[in-house]
């Protein structure tokens, strides 16, 4: 599954010597974490350090990136204290900090005084960054701004301790239901039994007992029902984004979604996608994010009702996106021009994305069992046979028996996860 593709043989060279002294900090410790360190090791072949409690072993037996590992009652500020500890090993370096998670991203706005003395920082400021993370306020902003959005109703848990609290009325939305937190990084800090990323609700006893499991366990924060649009995980569509420190869309890529991961904790999450542009959808996510004045990476979740037609946002995150190898091994390393823009100071070129390519992280044959749609896994089967196929964890340059065994059990874990979270494709993907 190694990336063979036209993009990449006819690839301008690494941009290696053109950031000097460049030293790339990375929040984070899984697959998401690795795919960016392989990101800036194509284009600089620098090694990336990678700051985590426990970094996965797809991290510690790499030779592209050294781990720093926090330990397991390690608190917030320890990811801080330990990027300001790599900012006083490298003086006079060109740093740059990154994260692939909205928890880690609030983590770098709250320190944000601090660490940009250090470090360039890809990230949206916090205001943007509430904007879009907050489930609530971005429904709000898409529909003050006409860009469509499912019919949500918003459960706020602030007085949920209140003798006399009731949820709202979520019925007329239909059942199936899907239920969410609106703040992520806030669901982040919740204990609960049964905690999900994401809820399928399929009758009102179900909404029931999840507002009062949520009550129960202290969360006050808000949750989101919405209607469940119908369609395969084939409806899903997601965009990448850079934009540079005057407002412009530096880069922009988008990808239709073949399969997404169905672990409660990971759901949403793609795992295969195939390139491809989607100008259409891109024009009122470049809409949504100027308006709030947006600079630094972006990635959006969409999904096509199959039923109108209608493309409808679910949420904008402020950050990379754990799939964002899928842009380099298309052709558009998305890390160069935020290197450019932010710690070589020169001014990026518009770049989109056009090279189509196969992007999967889990085996091929499992990834065709999902494919409903015949001309789809037509069109699939031939990116295989040209060999324009790419997954982030198979990297010619960093090999090693120990490293391609841990890849290998990974990707053979796959067919465990499915068939214990999701054992066939439905209509709706649950």
């Amino acid at each position: 599954m190694e990336t063979s593709t036209r993009a990449q043989q006819g690839r301008a060279r690494p941009e290696e010597g053109r950031a000097p002294g460049l030293v790339p900090v990375l929040l984070g410790g899984d697959i998401g974490v690795y795919a960016l360190a392989r990101c800036f090791h194509e284009a600089y072949r620098v090694r990336p350090v990678c700051i985590a409690p426990h970094p996965t072993e797809v991290l510690t037996r790499s030779s592209i990136v050294r781990t720093v590992a926090l330990g397991e009652r390690s608190e917030p500020q320890d990811y801080v204290a330990a990027a300001l500890e790599e900012a006083r090993r490298t003086p006079g370096a060109r740093r740059i900090l990154m994260a692939n998670t909205d928890w880690h991203i609030r983590l770098i706005n709250d320190h944000r005084d601090a660490l940009e003395e250090h470090f360039a920082l890809p990230v949206p400021g916090p205001r943007a960054t509430a904007a879009v993370c907050d489930k609530a306020v971005f429904a709000d902003l898409c529909h003050r701004l006409g860009v469509h959005t499912p019919e949500t109703v918003i459960q706020d848990f602030a007085a949920a301790q209140d003798p006399d609290w009731r949820p709202a009325e979520v019925d007329h939305l239909g059942y199936p239901l899907i239920a969410k937190p609106a703040s992520s990084a806030q669901y982040n800090d919740l204990r609960m039994p049964g905690k999900k990323k994401v809820f399928v609700l399929q009758d009102p006893a179900e909404a029931s007992a999840l507002w009062e499991q949520l009550r129960q366990a202290g969360f006050r924060g808000r949750f989101l029902a919405q209607e469940l649009i119908e369609g395969d995980d084939t409806a899903m569509r997601s965009l990448t984004l850079y934009l540079d420190s005057r407002g412009r869309a530096a880069l922009t890529g988008s990808a239709r979604v073949l399969l997404e991961d169905h672990a409660p904790t990971m759901l949403g999450n793609p795992v295969a996608m195939i390139t491809e542009p989607f100008a259409e959808l891109m024009e009122p996510a470049i809409r949504l994010l100027t308006h709030l004045g947006y600079t630094g990476f972006a990635n959006c979740d969409i999904k096509v009702d199959p039923r109108t037609g209608r493309a409808l946002f679910l949420e904008i995150n402020p950050r990379i996106g754990r799939n964002c190898y899928y842009m380099a091994a298309a052709g558009r390393n998305p890390i160069i021009p935020a290197v450019r823009d932010l710690v070589l100071g020169r001014e990026p070129a518009p770049e989109s994305l056009e090279e189509e390519v196969l992007y999967s992280l889990v085996p091929h044959r499992l990834l065709r069992r999902y494919l409903l749609d015949p001309a789809l896994s037509r069109r699939v089967g031939e990116l295989i046979g040209q060999g324009r196929t790419a997954n982030p964890l198979r990297y010619r340059q960093d090999r090693s028996p120990r490293r391609a065994l841990v890849v290998a059990a990974q990707e053979l874990n796959q067919y465990r996860k499915f068939a214990r979270y999701y054992p066939r494709p439905t209509d709706s993907s649950f």
